[in-house]
């Protein structure tokens, strides 16, 4: 039977709202006005200055919240939906502002990462032990980056470590949980003042959760575990002429257990995947209005899946970059930037492409200035494709202080992706033929700073041409750009003091709609249809309060329905989750943590046929020298 489908609230509705409705609904998110920012406009600026919708999660953020895994982290910003087949280690794919999943730009130390073949990042085996934070953008962002940044821009900076001392500063911390979870990190960081160093490795092992519904293909009655061995080294050193160099150097090994291949029961399957990367930097100031960096780095994605103890298939992806950015300060508050951007990738492994490199150059320019109370941003990039020849993408913005607490501003941006090689050339499936997917974006934004707490309101509209996705003619499936979609939305976030406990909230609001012109297989007309797994709304609150010694905190995520496939037939439920945590500190070195994942066993799915996890323990010991 076809679900009724009732009409979603536009989000652009809710303007008319009185103030009110956004402090009861729009309860906010981690904001973190004043911290320092880059991955917004590739220099440094205060995230409340910034003429885009921003988030930052640091550290201690992380450690607060006691996450995982990058689902937990990444479920909690506003914008952000996910994806995940079957717990642990498992398939998790990102949708920013109803765009698809390959629709994010995801880097790690300025480089570029992710599967060139599939246009998928593994965040399931990037540990949060290795992380030091993370900036999210929202909104195009093709203009400064080139391809991929048409949802936005995620960048994970790997662990730092304390550069408040001139001392060795060792920690380490060992946990424990539900499905037989263990968990161990270990780490040391130095400063000597000029430079700076930090080392870590990390372990996780999981016996997981049974994977996939009972009569769902290819079922297998037991549990699908997971483990992960990673490690980072990061490094800078500033010389007495201003000149700073760093570098960083990241792998995980993971081992995942599921299904069969086939969709037969019976026949276990299994995968070894590996993600490394290393980069480079220098940067250096010849003038005092003259700013330069290089940056360069290798990023690789390899996975080799067998069954039944057999080798079955092998896909190796390597990305290598080179960037050089020129800041020219042209009198206070005014900057020209100019840049250049080359990269190459390259497939390789059992499965053989028409085409198995390609490269890209890219230049870019940005101008950033303040004119009293307004602000202004303008960018524009070439890229010069290997495959798809030359493209041009741009953005503007503008920012106003309405008074000394509240700011806001409007922005437009252009934004492509670039077909994947699965996409283009995966023998019987891929069309060499594709364009680059294009987005048209607006944005208008409000944020506020007082004594009280902060807040932030965003509303976007975006569209999509040329949308690659599967058609099946004939019993033959084959990629095709003849879709189009239309997306708008409403981000509301707010944080705050009450009664003691420090909370966060963020509520949003989003009517993701298929424009194509298409009809399925069954006879379905695609357009007015919802992009599938992208719900309209999400809410998320997190409240803590400090009790001496004692830390306790709750948080709280729920999301409305949404469908598992393109013509809206199969209906994924909506569902709220609620966490438990708390936190003792034995020493000032010492702390014991504990949570409880799920407290009330909510049973619900992102992708029809795979499970979720149900209700969880984990407990962590952490030291931390001072």
């Amino acid at each position: 039977m076809t679900p009724v489908r009732t009409r979603r609230p536009s989000a652009f509705a809710l303007l008319a709202a009185p103030p009110f409705l956004y402090s009861s609904l729009a309860l906010g998110a981690s904001l973190n006005l004043d911290e320092q920012v880059v991955t917004a406009s590739r220099m440094t600026e205060q995230a409340g200055q910034s003429l885009a919708a921003v988030t930052l999660i640091d550290r201690a953020e992380l450690e607060r919240t006691q996450a995982k895994s990058l689902l937990d982290v990444f479920r909690k910003v506003p914008g952000i939906s996910l994806t995940n087949n079957g717990g642990p280690g498992k398939t998790t794919s990102l949708f920013m502002r109803g765009t698809n999943s390959n629709h994010v730009l995801v880097l790690i130390d300025g480089v570029k990462v992710g599967s060139i073949t599939t246009g998928q990042t593994a965040y399931q085996d990037l540990p949060v032990e290795l992380i030091e934070r993370i900036e999210i953008v929202r909104g195009p962002r093709s203009a400064l980056y080139g391809s991929e940044a048409i949802g936005g821009v995620i960048q994970i900076f790997t662990r730092k470590g304390q550069q408040d001392s001139h001392s060795l500063k060792p920690y380490f911390s060992l946990g424990t949980g539900t499905h037989d979870a263990q968990e161990a990190t270990a780490g040391v960081s130095g400063n000597n003042g000029a430079g700076w160093f930090n080392f870590s490795v990390t372990s996780q092992d999981s016996d997981g959760i049974d994977t996939k519904d009972r009569g769902t293909s290819g079922y297998e009655q037991d549990a699908d575990g997971y483990r992960n061995l990673g490690g980072t080294l990061r490094a800078g050193y500033r010389f007495d002429n201003g000149l700073e160099l760093e570098g960083s150097l990241m792998r995980t090994s993971a081992h995942n257990d599921y299904d069969s291949l086939y969709g037969r029961s019976g026949r276990k399957a299994n995968a070894d995947n590996k993600q490394s990367l290393a980069s480079g930097l220098m940067r250096f100031s010849p003038t005092h209005y003259w700013q330069t960096t290089l940056q360069f780095g290798r990023s690789e994605d390899k996975s080799d899946s067998y069954q039944d103890g057999t080798f079955y298939s092998r896909f190796d992806t390597r990305r290598d970059h080179i960037s050089w950015q020129n800041d020219f300060q042209l009198a206070e508050h005014h900057t020209l930037t100019l840049g250049l951007d080359h990269q190459r990738d390259e497939a390789s492994g059992t499965t053989v492409y028409q085409e198995d490199s390609r490269t890209d150059d890219g230049f870019f320019s940005q101008y950033t200035g303040r004119f009293g109370r307004f602000d202004l941003q303008v960018s524009g990039r070439h890229d010069d494709d290997e495959e798809f020849g030359r493209h041009n993408t741009g953005s503007a913005a503008v920012g106003y202080a309405l008074t000394d607490s509240i700011r806001t501003f409007a922005s437009w941006g252009t934004a492509f992706k670039a077909p994947t090689f699965n996409q283009l050339y995966y023998p019987n499936f891929g069309n060499p033929d594709l364009d680059p997917e294009k987005s048209r974006s607006l944005e208008l934004g409000f944020n506020g700073q007082h004594g009280w707490g902060q807040w932030s309101l965003n509303l976007y509209r975006t569209t999509i041409d040329d949308l690659i996705s599967t058609i099946t003619i004939n019993g033959r499936s084959r990629a095709e750009g003849v879709d189009k979609a239309r997306i708008h939305g409403l981000e509301a976030s707010i944080g705050s003091t009450l009664w003691g406990w420090d909370w966060t909230a963020n509520y949003s609001l989003m009517d993701a709609e298929n424009r194509s012109r298409r009809t399925s297989r069954t006879g379905v007309k695609y357009y007015g249809k919802d992009l599938n797994r992208r719900p309209s709304q999400t809410f998320n609150l997190d409240m803590d309060r400090r009790f001496g010694a004692l830390t306790l905190g709750a948080s709280v995520h729920g999301q409305g329905y949404s469908y598992d496939d393109l013509e809206n037939q199969t209906r994924l439920g909506g569902f709220t989750l609620v966490d438990l945590r708390a936190e003792y500190q034995m020493a000032p070195e010492w702390r014991v943590q504990t949570r409880i994942a799920n407290l009330f066993h909510k049973s619900y799915e992102t992708v029809s046929g795979y499970n979720q996890p149900g209700q969880a323990v984990y407990v962590t010991l952490r030291y931390q020298a001072l």
